[in-house]
């Protein structure tokens, strides 16, 4: 299991990586924007959403930083972005059941915004806001899903 910085934005996570990329000479960059899946018909993405990053990843100096774009209608479950609320904490590559023990106990006294469930890309996702209003992400499976993206 390891806990990593995680970086949340209103359309500017491309310009975030490209900057933090630079700035911190990162290594190993990856990204998915939301356009690698399918469309659902039911809540079709506009083309601007599909072009926003879902899930991104770079390494510098032995350490982790992943960054995203929240779409409009997610930000109606966790918040509005704005500066100074786009920091969370992830908790990635952990067995699923260390994933579920941990959650449920984060979440006592918080809100669970995704219950921990199989997704297309993670074995064991979800995420909550604990008591104190720090916000946690989990994903068992981070690296193994950038790794399938070139």
């Amino acid at each position: 299991m390891k806990a990593i910085g995680y970086l949340q934005f209103d359309g500017k996570a491309e310009e975030a990586l490209v900057f933090y990329e630079k700035a911190l000479q990162a290594t190993n960059v990856k990204k998915v924007k939301y356009g690698a899946f399918g469309q659902d018909p039911n809540s079709p993405l506009t083309e601007e959403e599909q072009n926003m990053i879902m899930e991104s990843r770079m390494e510098f100096s032995g350490n982790i930083l992943m960054i995203s774009d929240v779409l409009p209608f997610m930000q109606a479950m966790t918040g509005e972005i704005t500066k100074g609320n786009t920091t969370l904490i992830s908790i990635i590559d952990a067995d699923p059941e260390m994933n579920k023990q941990s959650f449920e106990k984060l979440s006592e006294g918080g809100t669970v915004i995704m219950p921990l469930s199989s997704t297309p890309w993670s074995a064991s996702f979800g995420m909550l806001v604990d008591r104190f209003g720090v916000t946690w992400k989990f994903n068992s499976e981070a690296s193994k899903f950038l790794d399938s993206f070139k």
